[in-house]
Order: C-alpha cells, then sequence, then structure tokens
C-alpha cells in the first residue's frame, strides 16, 4: 500500500474540498471519527493509500492543542499522532469524497472508524 505523507495528503484533499455526500456514501455523517455503520457497503469506498509509516515506532498520543476530543468535529489531523498515524485514506469510489479510516482493537471488540477528509483541518 502506497505511505504518503502531508503534502500528498494535501494533494488528494484539495481538489474536492468539501464533497456532497452521494447517495452510496450519505450514510456517513463523520466530520468527526465515528464507527462505520454496520449497514454501510464497505466495498463502496476504494483505498488510496496509507499514513502509517512502515518500521515506526507505535505512537499513540493525540494531538488536542485547543481542549478538543478525538470526536470532536474541529479535532485538528496531525499526521504523526493517534489515530491518525494508523489510518489509510479512501475515497467513495462514486462521488470520489474522501475519508480516513483505521480499526479500533479493544479488549473485548474491533470497530471500524471513520472521519470525512476535511483539508481545512490538517496540520
Amino acid at each position: 500500500m502506497k505511505e504518503l505523507n502531508k503534502d500528498q495528503l494535501l494533494e488528494l484533499a484539495e481538489p474536492l474540498k468539501k464533497n456532497s455526500a452521494c447517495p452510496d456514501c450519505s450514510s456517513l455523517a463523520c466530520e468527526g471519527w465515528e464507527s462505520v455503520p454496520s449497514s454501510f457497503n464497505l466495498n463502496q469506498l476504494q483505498v488510496l493509500g496509507t499514513l502509517r509509516i512502515e518500521g515506526a515506532d507505535e505512537y499513540w498520543e493525540e494531538y488536542h492543542p485547543n481542549g478538543t476530543n478525538i470526536w470532536s468535529e474541529d479535532a485538528p489531523i496531525s499526521l504523526q499522532h493517534h489515530p491518525y498515524n494508523r489510518s489509510n485514506v479512501c475515497e467513495c469510489i462514486s462521488c470520489k469524497r474522501k475519508f480516513l479510516r483505521y480499526t479500533e482493537y479493544g479488549g473485548y471488540y474491533v470497530d471500524e472508524r471513520i472521519r470525512e477528509l476535511n483539508f481545512q483541518l490538517i496540520i
């Protein structure tokens, strides 16, 4: 899978800026991180690349300088911080809307999480 850097991520995010959701991805109202709805067809998303760096040390710290949290719609997208450093970049195959996606592994659960890619929040 292609590793993406900040410039490549900005390039992917910039052209469409704020795409309207099509009928195929409209159930993803994810300006902040949310769980992928169980009814959503994950085959609707094409992986464009990853923000993971092969061989990098695991880093679990989050970045919230303005009091945001992981669920905040205005939380910054900081590539070196969790969960972005564990995320793939995907797009809807119908409308080209871009998303960040990662899998949260809890003690007793696995949760597929997704967030719309907002170029204004990439730091």
